[in-house]
């Protein structure tokens, strides 16, 4: 994997702001950071735990804020009940923030509601937005609140730490989609979805492909350099589909590159 590729997708990637979410936003483009950051990334680690990595490299990279608490556990009576993502602070203001961090690709299915906060689902129609936020506000915030925080967090004043939310989405739209979104959606729409019948027809020979690892969905296609014909992936797709497993794909058609999901659904 590209690091440098990996990391600045993380860096460069698109929030949700507090007109979708509710909750206060920490933007990653507050981070005042002077250099390109490296560092090897974790190889046994998911997706969001591994954007979770480069997100903490990037605060300690940078000269504005600080880390005080990363990954908390709290435990009450020998059960964990959650985990804190971060405490962080503004060395200027010495304002205390808890930061909660989210990296999630969800896709746009306009016949769930009329309301576009509820269309928002994951690529298996397994989660959503709607569910996530709903976790968010009812469980993963007041966490800072639970009696079992105090011991945890004694060196520093709870009722004095604000709480912000970085959630980093891409979002995908059906193939052809016309209807217009809010601005904040639009902002963070890197493709779109169709099944694998509608991805068979548009195949020709001029498009070449690239199914990449979980670890990968997010980067910028045009830093890849390995491509196969459609023969090259269709058996692996076909896999997929068997298995109810939509994969992201990249395409390459001259030097025009597009992102997409397959869905079985």
């Amino acid at each position: 994997m590209n690091t440098k590729a990996r990391i600045s997708s993380i860096l460069n990637g698109n929030g949700l702001d507090h007109s979708i979410t509710g909750i206060p936003s920490f933007n990653l483009s507050d981070l005042n950071v002077l250099t390109d950051i490296e560092f090897t990334l974790p190889s046994n680690l998911r997706l969001g735990h591994l954007a979770e990595k480069i997100v903490s490299a990037l605060i300690k990279a940078s000269t504005n804020y600080e880390i005080l608490y990363e990954n908390v556990q709290l435990i009450e009576d020998k059960r964990t009940i959650g985990e804190i993502d971060f405490i962080i602070q503004n060395k200027k203001s010495e304002q205390l923030i808890h930061l909660e961090f989210a990296y999630k690709f969800y896709l746009f299915d306009p016949q769930l509601s009329t309301e576009a906060i509820n269309n928002w689902i994951g690529p298996n129609r397994n989660d959503s937005l709607k569910e996530k936020l709903e976790k968010l506000r009812k469980k993963q915030f007041p966490l800072l609140y639970h009696p079992c925080a105090k011991s945890e967090f004694n060196a520093i004043p709870i009722d004095e730490v604000s709480q912000s939310l970085c959630l980093l989405v891409s979002l995908f739209v059906p193939y052809e989609f016309k209807e217009s979104l809010s601005p904040v959606y639009e902002r963070a729409i890197r493709g779109y979805y169709l099944n694998f019948d509608a991805f068979s027809s548009l195949e020709n020979s001029e498009k070449t492909y690239y199914l990449p690892s979980k670890k990968e969905w997010g980067m910028d296609p045009s830093e890849n350099e390995t491509w196969a014909d459609f023969e090259g992936v269709e058996k692996q797709i076909s896999v997929n589909m068997k298995e109810k497993q939509a994969p992201l794909c990249w395409q390459k058609a001259g030097e025009a590159y597009s992102t997409f999901f397959i869905v079985w659904w």
